[in-house]
């Protein structure tokens, strides 16, 4: 790879995203996200900071041996070394000489007040620091990159300083100079023009590190890189230290699809939405929805008004075809939905709808009827398609016929602290030709009326067990009406490959739930039957 020419896409997700509240990976999740950045195809995956950090230290001794990326370098990130301590001596630049990494990027100190009382030590020595440390590294083959900290504020408190801090590093033999917003406080206009006075002024390989804290973190990123800067620095999903790093995804999203510059290897940026999602799954932080470009609702429409304008064209209300980032075009149904979007809705679902405006308007109509009643269908998609083939096929899917049903939550006084209330359900229905009386326990009601109803299904309908309730929210709509208040509850099921969303309502918890169930369970069989 040619270092000096080529554009850099540098992801520090692992190190820097890695310091986000909450966040907490394992070595294993750092490989694991490791391919995922590779897949993505940038350039640089910094996996941590070797010889300070144990876990970070494993990581590397494993990367060696289980990583085989086809696009990225591993990069190790440090310090430079102590004050008064030649850097072949150092521990910690031993650390990432020792680390097999190829690609060094060292944190150094650009601002005076930094240096004066948080290293506690000269302004001379902080470049001596650094001279020494560049130099090292580069006499033992490795290529070195650096980040100057806090440049932006350093440059406004002594700009001679901060330039010089550059040159030394460059003069060492630093490849790549990385400015760092690291307070995170800059504008788009301020980083702008600094990026331009730098390279004007030092002629050397600028990079950008920005992070989030004024909500700009990408806008700042972009506006560097039109001042000039050839290397961008950010995190998968806007990860890191209080409001986050700049996130990744949206730059090179920006970049190629906005800018027309190509700085990952194409067709690449497709996987961008399936990368996105598979680093959350592996953080355990939930992705959010109105994430731009890979987000689930960012190509999402809801108001009627849209929905009649993207029947004509999509284009009319999206700023880009949802596949370049490997998205999909949503349409919500809910009370604000008109005909068009029940109509584009139902072609969604493989209902053709485009002959049948009486069809549509009943649909419309109940739709909204619904909804004002609690119910919601822009997030449950398959409660709506239940209701949807019920009006098309004036009859709604059904395969058992239920009599009743009744739940009993019972707790034994003077249990032990370590004693759960147990919950027995009992299910009476008629499943194919045979009436059946199932009874269920579970740690819950639901989880309880969810076990009876599947057993009391299972012999009719084997394929009810590989249904598993795997989310469940519940909303109380009315909150002056207090424990009177109508509930709603959303229910997501599995059947080991795919999930789907239902929607139920009621005066009670148990009762919203048990609606939610059925149709879960409803809609799961007719798709098993359907396949």
């Amino acid at each position: 790879m040619d270092l000096q020419g080529s554009f850099h896409v540098y992801d520090t997700t692992l190190r820097d995203g890695a310091q986000q509240e909450g966040l907490n990976l394992s070595v294993a999740d750092k490989l694991n996200i490791a391919r995922h950045l590779d897949g993505l195809g940038v350039g640089f995956i910094e996996g941590g900071w070797p010889g300070a950090n144990p876990k970070d230290t494993e990581f590397f001794r494993r990367a060696a041996l289980e990583l085989d990326l086809k696009h990225a370098r591993l990069t190790a990130f440090g310090a430079t070394r102590k004050a008064g301590m030649a850097a072949a001596d150092d521990p910690q630049v031993a650390g990432l000489r020792d680390s097999g990494a190829g690609v060094v990027t060292l944190v150094a100190k650009s601002h005076v007040g930094h240096v004066e009382k948080a290293l506690r030590t000269t302004v001379a020595e902080n470049l001596a620091m650094i001279r020494d440390t560049v130099s090292h590294l580069r006499a033992e083959g490795q290529q070195v990159f650096l980040d100057a900290e806090h440049f932006f504020d350093g440059y406004r408190t002594d700009r001679s300083y901060a330039l010089e801090v550059l040159r030394t590093a460059y003069d060492a033999g630093a490849e790549v100079i990385a400015l760092c917003d690291t307070n995170g406080g800059m504008l788009p206009g301020w980083v702008a023009d600094v990026v331009h006075d730098v390279i004007d002024s030092t002629g050397v390989r600028i990079g950008i590190h920005c992070h989030n804290d004024t909500g700009l973190a990408v806008a700042n990123t972009l506006a560097a890189v039109d001042a000039g800067a050839t290397h961008v620095q950010g995190c998968v999903n806007g990860y890191g230290e209080r409001t986050g790093n700049a996130d990744l995804v949206n730059v090179v999203a920006n970049l190629e699809l906005k800018l027309d510059r190509q700085v990952l290897p194409a067709g690449l940026l497709r996987e961008a939405t399936r990368i996105a999602h598979a680093v959350a799954e592996v953080t355990n932080v939930p992705p959010s929805a109105r994430q731009p470009y890979v987000g689930t609702s960012a190509f999402a429409h809801k108001a009627g008004l849209h929905a009649s304008a993207i029947k004509v064209d999509p284009d009319l209300y999206q700023h880009m075809d949802p596949a370049d980032v490997g998205n999909d075009m949503r349409l919500l149904v809910s009370d604000m939905a008109g005909r068009a979007t029940i109509e584009l809705k139902g072609k969604e679902l493989g209902f053709d709808l485009s002959g049948s405006p009486e069809l549509v308007t009943r649909i419309t109509n109940r739709v909204k009827e619904l909804e004002s009643q609690g119910y919601t269908f822009e997030a449950a998609d398959a409660s709506f398609e239940l209701l949807l083939v019920e009006e098309a096929e004036g009859m709604r899917p059904s395969y058992f016929e239920i009599e009743s049903w009744r739940v009993i939550t019972e707790t034994v006084q003077g249990a032990g602290a370590g004693e759960e209330a147990v919950s027995e359900a009992t299910v009476k229905l008629r499943a194919g030709d045979a009436r059946v009386v199932s009874t269920g326990e579970g740690n819950g009601p639901v989880n309880a009326l969810d076990h009876a109803l599947r057993q009391a299904i299972g012999q009719a309908y084997p394929a009810v067990a590989k249904f598993e309730l795997i989310d469940y929210k519940v909303r109380i709509l009315d909150q002056g009406h207090g424990t009177d208040a109508i509930t709603r509850v959303l229910i997501e099921t599995s059947d080991g490959t795919t999930s789907w969303v239902t929607v139920g309502v009621g005066h009670n918890v148990i009762e919203a739930s048990w609606g939610a169930l059925i149709d879960g369970v409803t809609f799961g069989l007719r798709r098993h039957h359907q396949a």
